[in-house]
């Protein structure tokens, strides 16, 4: 079982290994991806300048090592015992590119965060050459590149960081979460769009293909189970002593008001895709509603049997952990078999607003009654439309008169202390109604 689970948790970084890396200086050339306008021929060119945008997402890896010096992050690190975040390797595995003391160029900074090499592996083979008039995009992957198009290698890669990966210190336990780190979560093709730092124009087309935004957030969704599974199912990290790791678990079904009087008020809604017993913490299953989905719509001949593996999943967290590890490894084969067919159909115009409308319908509604599933939900129609629009299959001034109910959905996810599901699910049915009314 080690053996499996470790394969599989380094599958996103096998690109990588044995490489140097060289750090960001040596991609920031006013030649390469250092200038200051995006007007470069065959690449924008500026792509430094977007990764380093302090004020916006799409500079949060560059900052990722500065809030190790943070307040907050100090204080993490002085409730962990930990005498400085910015050189622990229980913080710069993810806040930091991952390179080892041996692997690091000249010019390879720390200070840099997640740098480009952080996501595109190490460039000592590639760097030369991947400009070149003769160069191409194969013999860079061949060279140590990581193919970034493919969606199960992207997602694995990012998973790594935001959820859990082979090196020590990529898993945030709930001991660092209850020293103040932020809850994660993960959403592929939203955080790709965040991060995005090229045109996915014809050129881009031509070397790597048409990336579509469904296949991505369908295939992150499968990555994202199967590597929840994977790492519940490891001896070493399922377990803190004589408790279960309380990271898996759906964290505000534990972190509520709790008061103590004659009159029981509950505080929790019946969720039909947890078949648990009654007070039983749930595991965090945000990712799993999100693939049910998926399954029904894109990939129906899948879809009853990993439903019936989710299930399985959740019933035996009532019976014990050999009986989950088991249910686990079965949940975690089938999300793996949808990531294959997922990855591999084609997607047309239709395939999204389909998505939508399930994502909000009678089968999948009654199942937000959490803040960590809601603001999943919420998230995947908001990057669904955004591809709508890309595509050309939704105009702007219609994605716009949308956009009031996205937000009331948004508003009600906006912290865990006021999530109202009632009022959640009615602002998300409001925004899949209007969306569907395009198609």
């Amino acid at each position: 079982m080690l053996v499996l689970v470790g394969a599989l948790l380094a599958a996103g970084s096998a690109y990588a290994a044995g490489g140097r890396y060289l750090g960001v200086a040596t991609c920031a050339g006013s030649t390469c991806h250092g200038r200051a306008e995006g007007n470069g021929a065959v690449v924008r060119q500026d792509e430094i300048a977007t990764w380093q945008e302090p004020n916006s997402p799409s500079g949060a890896h560059s900052r990722a090592y500065a809030v190790l010096d943070s307040l907050r992050g100090r204080q993490i690190a002085a409730t962990l015992g930990i005498e400085s975040a910015t050189s622990s390797s229980q913080c710069i595995q993810c806040h930091a590119t991952p390179a080892a003391a041996g692997e690091r160029g000249a010019r390879f900074q720390l200070s840099d965060g997640v740098g480009c090499e952080g996501c595109h592996g190490p460039a000592d083979r590639w760097l030369a050459t991947h400009y070149t008039v003769s160069g191409n995009h194969a013999a860079n992957v061949a060279a140590g590149m990581v193919p970034l198009e493919n969606p199960q290698v992207r997602a694995r890669l990012c998973l790594d960081c935001h959820y859990a990966g082979s090196q020590a210190g990529q898993f945030v336990t709930h001991k660092v979460m209850a020293a103040g780190h932020p809850r994660l979560s993960f959403e592929l093709d939203l955080f790709s769009a965040l991060q995005q730092h090229h045109d996915a124009d014809a050129d881009y087309v031509a070397r790597k293909g048409n990336l579509s935004s469904i296949r991505l957030w369908a295939v992150g969704q499968a990555e994202a189970v199967r590597r929840a599974m994977a790492v519940f199912r490891d001896p070493a990290r399922g377990s803190q002593g004589l408790y279960p790791e309380f990271y898996f678990f759906d964290c505000h079904s534990c972190h509520r008001p709790i008061t103590d009087g004659p009159q029981r008020r509950l505080t929790f809604e019946t969720n039909p895709g947890r078949p648990i017993p009654f007070a039983t913490p749930p595991f965090n299953d945000e990712n799993m509603i999100m693939l049910s989905v998926a399954a029904r719509t894109l990939a129906p001949d899948q879809a009853a049997g990993f439903n019936q593996a989710t299930a399985a999943f959740h019933r035996a967290m009532g019976q014990g952990r050999p009986q989950t590890v088991a249910a686990a490894q079965q949940l975690e084969a089938a999300a793996g078999a949808l990531s294959d067919a997922l990855s591999r159909r084609g997607y047309g115009a239709a395939d999204g607003f389909r998505v939508v409308a399930a994502i909000a319908d009678r089968t999948t509604a009654p199942r937000f009654t959490d803040y960590a599933g809601s603001a999943q939900a919420v998230m995947a129609v908001d990057t669904l439309l955004n591809a709508m629009v890309r595509e050309g299959r939704v105009t702007v001034g219609a994605a716009a008169g949308i956009r009031a109910s996205i937000n009331r959905a948004y508003t009600a996810v906006a912290t865990p202390e006021s999530y109202n599901p009632g009022a959640f699910r009615a602002a998300l049915s409001q925004a899949a109604r209007s969306i569907g009314a395009l198609q």
